[in-house]
């Protein structure tokens, strides 16, 4: 199939993009990476009267590291990110999550601040953005607003986001030095969408956690913090733990995966997780079930 027609423009500021955007309204649409868009155009799932394309703008790219933050533009692809030598020092969370983003030639592609804006459930940095306590930066025609990633994705693909806004970048505190990570997922094959997975943060506190951050991913129609796992795993209790996801989880129903299986494969990433954790094994798992 092919996409229906659309004009295209490629501003060459952020101004002249956000004044596109606020004069076209809902028929304009942002292109970033396109990896997500361009199928919805092919498939004929979105109809845009025009295409706004952000990739001759200065500033949206880039990756810092000042005042305790690193910023990672919004353009940023995803091998930037996961390849940089600040995020890989710094956010070795994000640098383990990348390879499991579908497959090289959409991680060469896509961006970041797309990934964000789209909110697709079952994809990895929104998560990560919520086990990091990210801020998703954003700016409209009036004015530039700091989001918090736990109020930002409120949905399936639905965000904070206000009409006429787009994702500038993201910003993420530096973790502390006692900090620890860990990341899983599970997929039918390596690059398919997640059947469930899990970025975790915490401080190491002796022999156990503190201040742990459960951001679980293709288990709700948007990313979870799992709170009352995170408690129960603060205070030793792995099967406590993993009986909380229960009700914290709201696994999707599919053709190809009960819920009840989601469920399953949830608590087993926590195990493997939380393990890799404790024994001080920073290092990501991503295996596939089919």
């Amino acid at each position: 199939m092919k996409a229906p027609d659309f004009a295209y423009a490629r501003p060459a500021s952020l101004d002249e993009a956000l004044a596109l955007l606020a004069a076209h309204g809902e028929d304009a649409v942002p292109l970033a990476g396109g990896q997500s868009l361009v199928t919805t155009l092919n498939l004929r799932l979105s109809a845009p009267s025009v295409l706004v394309d952000l990739n001759a703008i200065p500033g949206l790219s880039g990756i810092t590291e000042a005042e305790g933050v690193v910023r990672v533009g919004a353009m940023a692809r995803h091998r930037e990110v996961g390849t940089s030598e600040i995020v890989r020092a710094r956010l070795p969370l994000l640098a383990a999550a990348m390879p499991h983003i579908a497959h090289p030639a959409i991680r060469n592609r896509g961006t970041i601040g797309g990934s964000v804006a789209l909110a697709d459930p079952a994809t990895e940095w929104p998560a990560c953005c919520l086990a990091l306590d990210a801020t998703i930066v954003v700016r409209g025609p009036q004015a530039e607003r700091r989001i918090a990633a736990r109020d930002f994705f409120q949905g399936l693909y639905a965000t904070a986001l206000r009409p006429g806004e787009i994702v500038v970048a993201v910003e993420f505190p530096l973790p502390a030095s006692d900090a620890v990570w860990g990341f899983d997922e599970l997929a039918r094959r390596r690059g398919d969408y997640a059947l469930a997975g899990l970025a975790a943060t915490a401080r190491r506190t002796g022999a156990g956690l503190a201040d742990m951050r459960l951001a679980f991913f293709g288990l709700a129609d948007r990313p979870v913090l799992a709170v009352a796992a995170a408690a129960a795993l603060e205070a030793g209790d792995l099967t406590g733990a993993q009986a909380a996801l229960a009700d914290e989880l709201d696994p999707p129903v599919d053709p190809g995966t009960r819920p009840e299986t989601r469920l399953h494969l949830a608590r087993v990433i926590l195990g493997r997780v939380a393990g890799r954790m404790l024994a001080g094994e920073a290092q990501e798992g991503g295996r596939d079930v089919g």
